[in-house]
């Protein structure tokens, strides 16, 4: 599913609202998959609390959310952008590509929920669009 113009434009409109916001997003977004998708933990297991609010998710959470900024900053290109991650994740880590849509959907509830007002329909729509290239580009490598 490509990006239109109005789409990067909305990306990009967003961002600016939320990213300072961006670590409690991620932290929050993870949290919630590990609960709520519990299959999840297996990647995580490692970890000594797992439980939403723990320092290693609010963590990884700032980790992830750095590189959604990092992928807006580069929306004209996602699969370059991306490339090391899809490696990383798929060679190294081995995590199931599902689980990239998994998250997606949770940032998108978060977002959602801290920002009503500028959630809109099309904003909706469009950081959908958005989130599901970023996770088509993460299971690159898995093809």
């Amino acid at each position: 599913m490509s990006l239109t113009a109005k789409d990067i434009s909305v990306v990009k409109g967003l961002w600016g609202k939320i990213s300072s916001k961006a670590d409690e997003i991620g932290a929050e977004a993870l949290g919630r998959m590990l609960t709520v998708y519990p299959q999840t933990k297996t990647y995580f297991s490692h970890w000594s609390d797992l439980s939403p609010g723990s320092a290693q998710v609010k963590k990884h959470g700032k980790t992830i959310m750095g590189a959604v900024a990092d992928a807006v900053s580069k929306i004209d290109d996602l699969p370059a952008a991306l490339s090391q991650l899809s490696e990383l994740h798929a060679y190294k880590l081995r995590v199931d590509p599902s689980n990239f849509k998994i998250l997606a959907h949770n940032i998108i509830v978060v977002t959602a929920m801290l920002f009503p007002a500028d959630f809109t329909p099309e904003v909706h729509v469009s950081l959908d669009k958005f989130l599901q290239n970023l996770a088509w580009c993460l299971a690159e490598r898995y093809r």
